[in-house]
């Protein structure tokens, strides 16, 4: 019951972030928060990390698929994985349930925040699902790479 209601609550603050970026930010409302560093710009994403597969929504959509399918079906089948291995699965799963219901919906994913270097660094608008599944992923290496068992 836990998995399903962090996974829900991820899913949830995830689509509550993107309505509200949609609200305030759609049509170039950008807003600038630390100023030449980060700031909140709405962005419509119709490709992957980094914009890979950029109008590939049925592609994107059948391996997000498959991918949720896999780690919700290994979360249930092994009860007995670290503490750790367990949040990592479900904030993967709750991150990319939250793009999957934009690709679906929208045929696109709404992303919002903005972090950049005036003229030299600028990172790729990302959004609550995507640091949830970095998080997850990032957590699920260290699972694996210190994890006692053979």
């Amino acid at each position: 019951m836990f998995n399903a209601l962090f996974i829900l609550g991820i899913i949830l603050l995830d689509q509550f972030s993107k309505y509200m970026a949609k609200f305030f930010f759609e049509g170039g409302n950008d807003k600038v928060l630390i100023e030449g560093m980060f700031s909140l710009t709405y962005l419509e994403n119709r490709g992957a990390a980094f914009g890979i597969f950029k109008d590939q929504k049925f592609i994107l959509i059948g391996l997000t698929a498959i991918v949720i399918i896999s780690l919700i079906v290994y979360l249930y089948r092994h009860k007995k994985i670290t503490k750790l291995l367990r949040i990592s699965l479900i904030l993967i799963i709750g991150g990319a349930v939250g793009n999957l219901i934009d690709r679906i919906y929208l045929g696109y994913v709404v992303d919002f925040f903005h972090f950049y270097i005036k003229d030299i660094f600028d990172w790729p608008v990302f959004n609550i699902a995507d640091i949830s599944v970095v998080c997850g992923t990032t957590l699920m290496a260290i699972a694996i790479l210190f994890s006692k068992e053979d």
